[in-house]
Order: structure tokens, then C-alpha cells, then sequence
């Protein structure tokens, strides 16, 4: 017997009542840690503009808020729910293609040769569904599966011949500047809405089939889905172009050739560059100044028109999560993520939940991924890799903050803001180290091929350093104790 057992004296009834059996410590997180981390990337954002240039900087800026909006839809997955998407990328591409289809003009010609034959081949594939639903509710074991399998194999049969040869005739025409059937010749506007609810769509479908499985399998599931989708649009060029890439989409602000032709943005450029103007004596010399003004001036307009328009849907569905996040079902989604086994025996429908949360996160994901492509103007398949489009979202939730909706839009910003970074920090660092260096030595050559990928380098350190010192992120999620 030791003797802190023997000092011990034994807790008064009063004792017992008063003191908490588990007290939870927490580390109360300052108020003001938002505001400095916000203010902080104000003013890298800022001093991009003054120290490299406002074209930069805006970009940056654009780029950030598509970035967070995509951090927000994995946040609701995994901040949420715990549900481990490792596809992300899958489902940014089934936004971008959704701009194609909603807002291209339709190919004519293409429809006109194609277009009975994709219309009997959806005809095919709708009987082959109806065919599959009644055998499911008419028949029973084997046979039911011997009769499906027959319907598939059979369905597959005739429907090859007749959409093999729909696609041969679309792809033919001019092959060069379309080969595709095009869109609907919406608004591009229409295209975000499309693009979340073809993902959703689609994370609907995976849901059914992954979400039954263990966090790991879920991952692999998600990720493996996510190859296919990319792999279809990179070949199916009767839909998209393939990687022959769909260019000059339509913009959702004025074109710059436009602005620089308005009487009003002439104006709007002599209010704002009024100084220089004044500065300048000479009337011809001047005049020259303006039109150069006008020209520069054009391309930050349109950058702070989509930024005005980002920033929009960004704050819409930021007030619609953090009403989520802070209702019953924000509540009840946490209990499962904390507990399924307790939440199951409470009565929640843990599979029905994890399907919602999935189905809204991948819709958010859509929807940034179609504003990405209306930003670049153009469908490049071949662009979306797991790296950029998956592992850097992960990043921006894990060092924003997983579970707090301010904490991912931080991280979209400011991992965003410094993969950009990394890639020229990275040549300046290596022009330093080899500025006495032998340019015929083996290490001054190492050292050059490895300035382009630092920011990779950059990336893992900041992820390492972060699970490492601060694994709830710079925002940690917010506990309430009732």
C-alpha cells in the first residue's frame, strides 16, 4: 500500500456531488485568431499586388476562392461526417465538363448525323434498366441473377453497334474544331447549378455502392471512381473533345476587347489613373498613356468581376454550412462522426446521414469545379491529376482547420497562395545557392532540375509540420459542452 493511499482521506458526499466525474479541458481558442489569420492573408494578398504585380495578385485572389469553396465541400465530408473522399478530383471534373454542356453552342452538324443514334441508344439503355428493375421484383435467386446477366450481356449487344456508330459519325465532323456534339447554349451562369447537381448525381450512384464500406475502403473506392471519371472525359471525344480540350467557352463578365471600347470604362480609367494622367504634359504622350491604361485596366476589371461573383457563391453556401453545421443535423452528424456505433444504437440511420453529407460535399466540389473552368475559359481533361486536385485539397482542410467552415475557406487561401508561391521562392532559393557554382558540376545541374518541383518539397513540409504542432489546424473546430 503506498503511502498517497494511505494520506487519502475518503470523498464526502458533498465532494462527490460537486466534483464532475470526466471534466473535458479544452484549450480555449482566442477570438481573435480568425480576424489575424484573415488580416494576414489580406496582406500577402496585397503585398503580392504592390511587390509583383495586380494581375498576380488577382489571380491568386480567384484562384483562392474557388480553392476554399472546394475545402468547404470536403470539410462537410470529413469535418462533418468523417467520410474519407479521396476523389475529389473526379468530381471538380464532372463540374468543368457540366460548363461544356450546359453553355457551348450545340454542334449542328453533329446532331444532325449523330443524334438519332445517341437518342436509340438511350432508348437501349432505358429499356435495359426497366428490364433489370422488373426482373429484380418479378423473380427470385438464381433465376433473377441468371436473367439479369443474360439482360446485360444482351442489352450490351445491341446497344454497341448502334452507339459505336453514332460516335464514329460525330467524331468525323471537322474533327479539328469540334468532333463533339457541343452544349445547350445556356447561360454559363446555369452551368455552376448543373455542375452540383450532376456531382451530386454521381456521388449519389457511389454512395449506394461505397459507403457501406471501412473508412480505408471508402478512400480507395472514391479514389478509384474518381480515375474513371477523368479517364471516360479524357476519351469519350463525342462529348467533350477528349484531350483535344473544348476552348472559348463563354464568360459570365464582358470580354476585355469589349471594355476597352466603352465610353464609361474610358472614363472609369481617367477617374482612376488621374495622377499619372495629370503628370503627363504632353497631349499625344498622354493620350498614348490612356490608351495603354485602358488596355491594363481592362484585365483587372474582369478579374475583380469574377472575384465580385466567386465571392458571392462563397458567402451563400458558407452561411448555408455554418446554418448546417449549428442545427440539429450539424449535431447529429458530429455524434456519428464521434461514435457510429452509439449514434446507431440512439436510433440514427448512420448509412442514410453519411449519405447526405456525401451527396451535399461532392455538389460544393461540383460547383467549384464548374466556376474553375468558367475562370480558365476552356475543358482541358488532361489537366486534372490526384496531386492538385485531391491531396491539395486535403491539405487547405488539415492546416484551415478540419470541422470549422472558416477554417477551410483560410486554407484554400493560403495553401493556395503558397503552392503558387513556392514554385518562384523555390528558383530565387537555388539561383542563390548557385551563384558561385560551376555551372558543369553535377550538383549545380541537380540543383536546377529540382527548382521547378520545390513547391511540392513545400507542400509535404507545411502538411508535416502541421499534423506535427497543431494537428486541429490554425481554426480548430468549435466544441460546445451543454
Amino acid at each position: 500500500m503506498t503511502d498517497a493511499t494511505i494520506d487519502r482521506a475518503p470523498p464526502t458526499q458533498a465532494e462527490e456531488t460537486e466534483t464532475p466525474v470526466h471534466a473535458i479541458v479544452e484549450r480555449r481558442t482566442s477570438p481573435w485568431r480568425a480576424p489575424i489569420a484573415f488580416a494576414f492573408m489580406g496582406a500577402a494578398l496585397i503585398a503580392t499586388g504592390m511587390f509583383q504585380s495586380p494581375a498576380v495578385a488577382l489571380t491568386i485572389l480567384n484562384m483562392s476562392l474557388v480553392s476554399a469553396l472546394m475545402a468547404m465541400g470536403l470539410n462537410l465530408q470529413w469535418g462533418y461526417a468523417g467520410l474519407f473522399n479521396a476523389g475529389v478530383m473526379g468530381f471538380a471534373a464532372l463540374g468543368g465538363v457540366s460548363v461544356v454542356i450546359v453553355s457551348h453552342p450545340p454542334v449542328m452538324e453533329a446532331w444532325s448525323v449523330g443524334g438519332r443514334g445517341l437518342g436509340l441508344s438511350l432508348l437501349i439503355v432505358l429499356a435495359i434498366v426497366a428490364t433489370i428493375v422488373f426482373l429484380r421484383s418479378a423473380t427470385r435467386g438464381r433465376l433473377r441473377s441468371f436473367l439479369i446477366f443474360a439482360t446485360v450481356v444482351a442489352g450490351y449487344f445491341a446497344l454497341r453497334p448502334v452507339f459505336g456508330g453514332a460516335v464514329g459519325a460525330i467524331e468525323s465532323v471537322d474533327p479539328a474544331r469540334t468532333g463533339f456534339i457541343g452544349g445547350l447554349g445556356l447561360p454559363v451562369v446555369f452551368s455552376w447549378l448543373a455542375g452540383g447537381v450532376v456531382a451530386a448525381a454521381v456521388a449519389w450512384i457511389i454512395g449506394k455502392v461505397a459507403l457501406g464500406l471501412r473508412t480505408d475502403y471508402l478512400a480507395i473506392a472514391t479514389l478509384g471512381i474518381s480515375e474513371i471519371v477523368v479517364f471516360v472525359l479524357k476519351n469519350e471525344d463525342w462529348l467533350a473533345r477528349g484531350v483535344k480540350n473544348v476552348t472559348g467557352l463563354p464568360r459570365p463578365v464582358p470580354y476585355e476587347i469589349e471594355l476597352q471600347q466603352e465610353a464609361w470604362f474610358a472614363d472609369l480609367v481617367e477617374r482612376v489613373y488621374a495622377g499619372p494622367l495629370a503628370a503627363i504634359s504632353d497631349p499625344a504622350a498622354r493620350e498614348s498613356a490612356k490608351s495603354q491604361f485602358i488596355t491594363e485596366f481592362s484585365g483587372y476589371f474582369v478579374d475583380i468581376a469574377y472575384a465580385g461573383l466567386f465571392t458571392i457563391v462563397l458567402l451563400i453556401i458558407l452561411a448555408l454550412c455554418v446554418r448546417a453545421l449549428n442545427s440539429p443535423w450539424g449535431r447529429m452528424m458530429r455524434a456519428i462522426r464521434d461514435n457510429e456505433e452509439a449514434a446507431a444504437a440512439m436510433g440514427k440511420d448512420v448509412t442514410r446521414r453519411h449519405l447526405q453529407t456525401f451527396i451535399l460535399g461532392s455538389a460544393i466540389i461540383g460547383i467549384a469545379g464548374a466556376m474553375m473552368t468558367t475562370l480558365d475559359g476552356q475543358f482541358t481533361p488532361g489537366t486534372y491529376n490526384p496531386l492538385r486536385f485531391t491531396f491539395l485539397i486535403w491539405v487547405m482542410v488539415i492546416v484551415g482547420g478540419s470541422g470549422n467552415n472558416l477554417g477551410a475557406v483560410l486554407g484554400g487561401f493560403l495553401i493556395w497562395f503558397t503552392w503558387v508561391q513556392a514554385e518562384p521562392a523555390g528558383s530565387f532559393i537555388v539561383a542563390q545557392i548557385t551563384a558561385n557554382m560551376d555551372p558543369t558540376t553535377d550538383l549545380y545541374q541537380h540543383l536546377q532540375d529540382i527548382a521547378a518541383p520545390f513547391r511540392l518539397f513545400v507542400m509535404g513540409f507545411v502538411l508535416l509540420v502541421f499534423l506535427r504542432f497543431s494537428p486541429k489546424g490554425i481554426l480548430p473546430e468549435k466544441v460546445r459542452h451543454s
